[in-house]
């Protein structure tokens, strides 16, 4: 028996949440981006009258107020939106313990029962999307299916405050005639790849041989192919389940444009005290450095070294962070963002082979250091003390990673 599983996307979140809180604000397009001085400039939600202006998710503020002059742009207030979002799972608590979060305002629910099918399951989304209306003052559109792949697209096709099934016995009349960009995770290097060769649709997709698309893309060839074809099998995780830590990162989109090595130094020593102090937390040390930079193209790339040892020290997280930049990156474009991440990681209390070539005092006395600066910002704030190279350039180098909590979808696997 195919499980029964929901999507829940709450629309516009947001913008919603902001013109829920302000009504003043209900009849004006409205977006939520950020200080375009600082550069935080990009429309992250808008509500309906934006929408109908022509201003889209993910654009340039200055180009949003080109088209609508009179938009009002709000600075998010996440700790608003987590209360919201909060009081939403509580609500899809009411129905199923198997709650998985996909970002902020998304989630999927798995509400199987023996005596319910995906085909009967639409009764059971319209409750929910009510309740999520009459309780907490937004809209949600689910959608309904037999598996997660399936009903993420039921539910961004049709907005606001509806629900949309898609089912094994109409799934390709009504999920194969849309355009391949819409499926999760085809995003849009690999929409350039697939239309390049005519792949144009998911049905194009779905139909295209195995082969030829594992030849072209690897193996993740070989599992869009089965989400496009329903075939995804992976389970909705059960509320309070997690995965153990298998990496710590942080990225930043930065406030102005990085010109050169001396900025990209800057931000990337920040993000590496930020990931520095969290494997300190959790009692890690890393052996792999992974970088992520992305221009202002928005073409980005991402490259990773083993380390020499395990470590949690920042200095050599971001020097070896630096190095993969130096090795990686022609200036062709200014860079807009940049990610750190530690991984490949083991429990401190395993112990660490010693160096016959490195000062081994001295390391500890860094890493006693460190745990210093971390209780320092702990008691007095993350600016209290601060590396003196971070103070050249007060927007860069101000930066806190750790504690802004820029919010961002949950990976899939």
């Amino acid at each position: 028996m195919d499980p029964v599983v929901l999507h829940s996307d709450l629309n516009n979140f947001y913008a919603s949440v902001e013109c829920l809180h302000r009504p003043d604000l209900r009849h004006l397009p409205v977006a939520v981006g950020g200080d375009p001085l600082l550069r935080h400039g990009i429309v992250l939600a808008k509500n309906n009258l934006a929408k109908k202006a022509g201003i889209r998710t993910g654009e340039a503020l200055w180009q949003a107020r080109q088209k609508c002059p009179g938009l009002v742009v709000l600075p998010p207030n996440y700790p608003l939106y987590l209360r919201v979002a909060r009081k939403a799972r509580a609500i899809y608590a009411d129905y199923t313990d198997r709650i998985e979060p996909f970002g902020l305002d998304e989630a999927w629910l798995d509400v199987s029962a023996p005596d319910l099918t995906p085909e009967g399951a639409a009764p059971l989304a319209d409750r929910i999307r009510d309740r999520i209306r009459e309780e907490l003052g937004v809209t949600v559109s689910i959608g309904v299916s037999y598996n997660k792949i399936f009903a993420k697209l039921g539910s961004d096709m049709k907005k606001p405050d509806a629900t949309t099934a898609i089912l094994r016995e109409n799934y390709r009349d009504t999920v194969w005639r849309l355009p391949v960009e819409s499926l999760l995770y085809v995003g849009p290097a690999t929409t350039r790849k697939l239309r390049r060769i005519g792949i144009l649709t998911i049905g194009d997709l779905a139909t295209l041989d195995t082969v030829y698309l594992h030849r072209m893309l690897g193996k993740w060839g070989e599992v869009l192919h089965q989400f496009a074809n329903g075939e995804d099998r992976s389970p909705v995780a059960r509320t309070g389940e997690e995965d153990p830590i298998k990496s710590v990162g942080n990225s930043t989109t930065t406030p102005r444009d990085l010109q050169n090595e001396d900025d990209v130094r800057m931000v990337v020593y920040v993000l590496a005290e930020s990931v520095a102090a969290r494997l300190r937390e959790h009692g890690f040390l890393s052996c792999t450095v992974q970088l992520h930079v992305r221009d202002n193209t928005l073409e980005s790339f991402e490259r990773q070294c083993r380390l020499p040892r395990p470590t949690r020290l920042a200095s050599e997280l971001a020097d070896a962070a630096m190095a993969l930049f130096r090795d990686n990156y022609v200036w062709t474009r200014p860079i807009r963002s940049i990610g750190v991440r530690a991984s490949d990681l083991r429990a401190e209390n395993l112990g660490v082979q010693l160096s016959m070539l490195e000062d081994e005092r001295r390391r500890l006395r860094l890493e006693q250091l460190e745990y210093t600066v971390d209780d320092i910002r702990r008691r007095f704030g993350h600016d209290s003390v601060q590396r003196a190279m971070l103070l050249a350039d007060r927007p860069l180098g101000g930066i806190n990673p750790k504690e802004d909590h820029v919010i961002h979808p949950v990976g899939y696997f």
